[in-house]
């Protein structure tokens, strides 16, 4: 959007919409410039905004939602538990601040259901999930009563849209039981299209100025949590509008892109992304831009990793820049440098996020095949005819392992689908749950789940049933709960 026409809106939103001055809920234009700061990742530049806001409107209730913000944001950048038990207790006297103030102002409950499901989601990153959820539960209710109280406001369907999904997608397990037992109930589905609503009508209302964040969920949502075949179109169509001063449109953009075979845009993104001393440090981007070179065979990402791990201040993706430089050697057929480097995997970094989890088990397995490995990275590229070429030239009978023949059936099975080839898909799916379903790799589950989808798109509903439950019976492998819960989703959708 031009910043012209941008100011235009701001002016007229301020001046024509009355929610926005009421008693000390006051987003006025100092705190409105704030907000566009954080959601451009200016932290610093926001945290000065609301500084002088403090001293000029020492009262106004919008000031610690705002600050609130800047946590939120700062600590999904540095990825540091340290930082997060640092800044955790900020919560409470930020939430006081609010129950103290206009109970007839729709910020009231608002930003009181904000703060909770901030700290919910950056909690459950560590683990806490039972705090997290108790927050959730908190969010949630505090949305739904202000949506009763005030169901022109449209910004509480943001955290109910999120909520819904979030809960909708939880796989079996401590978080989705906790959640159960406190009433909160989700559904995808319902979830999804709040959100996409939201982000479709926000730019004709007069809540404008708000639309790159509905646009951050749902863009997250839409990749990581629903794992829709829409995140590419609705991300690239959403975060079009937002500034290109934005680094947090960068990283939407660049995320998407690296994880639905755009690795090209991906990386022509990130090396373009905005630079300076007025953005928050965000090392994540480096990483994301090694494992996009990595993925087209670029030898060159291990400056990347390096810079990442050079400049990271965190705990999360060090194990897996690690293992992807481990790669990086091997595929230079330096073995030596290769077991070094997964020594560094198994002993340095944390394992809070999955992708860690996994560089952990892969560093403990078997060196891999090169030759997979290479259709692997390219597969993930969306480079689907160089991967098919490789996986083609390879022999069964030349594969010493039984999970290196299993995982070769399983790469040709999703080079196969992603080509739209099904049957051939099919008859290697079938091969790799054949070799693999007694092994603890996750290939002959993750298998089961995509030849259901195949069936479920052909609208064969019984043989759909047959492989979503034939996934479920697997136990014992690899991300087994996240594969179970796409199987159980593939049922719910076919009504099974």
């Amino acid at each position: 959007m031009k910043p012209i026409v941008r100011s235009c809106l701001v002016l007229f939103f301020l001046t024509s919409y009355p929610l926005f001055a009421l008693a000390n809920f006051d987003f006025n234009a100092n705190c409105l410039k704030a907000y566009q700061n954080i959601f451009e990742l200016k932290l610093n530049t926001a945290r000065q905004l609301i500084a002088a806001e403090k001293k000029v409107h020492p009262r106004n209730a919008i000031v610690p939602l705002l600050e609130n913000y800047v946590d939120y944001f700062y600590l999904i950048t540095t990825e540091s538990k340290a930082e997060f038990e640092r800044l955790e207790s900020n919560k409470s006297g930020r939430l006081d601040q609010i129950s103290s103030d206009d109970k007839n102002s729709p910020y009231y409950l608002y930003a009181q259901a904000e703060i909770n499901l901030q700290w919910a989601l950056i909690r459950s990153r560590y683990g806490a999930y039972f705090a997290a959820a108790r927050e959730i539960n908190k969010a949630n209710g505090l949305l739904k009563d202000n949506q009763k109280k005030f169901p022109g406001f449209h910004l509480n369907l943001k955290g109910l849209g999120l909520i819904n999904v979030v809960f909708g997608a939880l796989p079996d397990g401590f978080m989705k039981s906790a959640l159960s037992t406190l009433g909160v109930k989700g559904d995808v589905q319902a979830g999804l299209n709040q959100l996409d609503k939201l982000a479709e009508n926000l730019p004709k209302s007069s809540y404008e100025p708000f639309y790159d964040e509905v646009v951050f969920y749902y863009a997250y949502i839409l990749s990581d949590v629903a794992k829709s075949s829409q995140a590419y179109s609705k991300t690239m169509k959403y975060t079009a509008r937002i500034p290109d001063s934005s680094l947090l449109k960068t990283y939407l953009q660049a995320y998407v892109c690296a994880r639905n075979g755009k690795n090209e845009q991906a990386i022509t993104i990130l090396e373009n992304r905005p630079k300076g001393s007025v953005y928050q440090s965000f090392a994540y981007l480096d990483y994301l831009l090694g494992v996009a070179k990595l993925n087209k065979l670029d030898l060159g990402a291990v400056s990347n990793f390096n810079q990442f791990l050079q400049g990271n201040k965190g705990d999360s993706y060090i194990k897996d820049a690690y293992l992807h430089q481990a790669w990086i050697s091997l595929l230079k057929n330096d073995t030596g440098s290769y077991q070094n480097l997964t020594y560094r995997v198994k002993n340095v970094g944390a394992t809070f996020a999955e992708k860690d989890k996994q560089a952990i088990n892969e560093a403990n397995g078997p060196m891999p095949n090169t030759e997979l490995l290479k259709a692997r990275l390219l597969y993930d590229g969306g480079y689907l005819a160089k991967a098919l070429v490789i996986l083609t030239d390879i022999q069964p009978n030349e594969l010493k392992s039984v999970k290196d023949r299993t995982e070769l059936a399983y790469r040709l099975g999703r080079v196969n689908d992603d080509l739209r080839k099904d049957d051939v898909a099919l008859s290697h799916y079938q091969a790799t749950i054949n070799s693999g379903k007694g092994l603890k790799y996750y290939y002959a589950a993750k298998a089961a789940v995509l030849a259901g989808e195949i069936y479920e798109k052909r609208k064969d509903i019984n043989k759909a049933k047959t492989y979503f439950n034939l996934a479920i019976a697997m136990k014992g492998h690899e991300f087994e709960s996240s594969i179970e819960n796409e199987a159980k989703q593939g049922l719910k959708r076919i009504g099974g």
